[in-house]
């Protein structure tokens, strides 16, 4: 009986998500995925890099392919060619809160 007690007190705590580690200089814009590795971003096309990142709202790596929808709010990162290296897809409540 005390283990299911424990049990139930450890688990909700490690079901809960990892905070979010976006950097701060991540831009903010608004996504519509294309077919890889284009993408518009902000209503201008874009590229995605060849080993791009795309973290979904549980901060779980998403492949393009996967990804649905238009005007995604995001956070965004460029590399030095500028083109899209890493991308963090909002949830509701990341996306209302202004960015420092």
């Amino acid at each position: 009986m005390l283990t299911l007690t424990a049990l139930t007190v450890v688990l909700p705590v490690c079901g809960r998500a990892a905070p979010r580690d976006i950097p701060p200089e991540a831009k903010r814009g608004t996504l519509t995925p294309g077919w890889f590795p284009d993408i518009v971003l902000d209503g201008q096309p874009r590229r995605l890099a060849p080993a791009a990142r795309i973290f979904n709202q549980d901060n779980l790596i998403e492949v393009p392919a996967a990804l649905r929808g238009r005007d995604l709010a995001v956070c965004y990162t460029e590399n030095a060619d500028g083109d899209v290296d890493r991308v963090w897809l909002l949830t509701p409540e990341e996306a209302r809160q202004r960015r420092r």
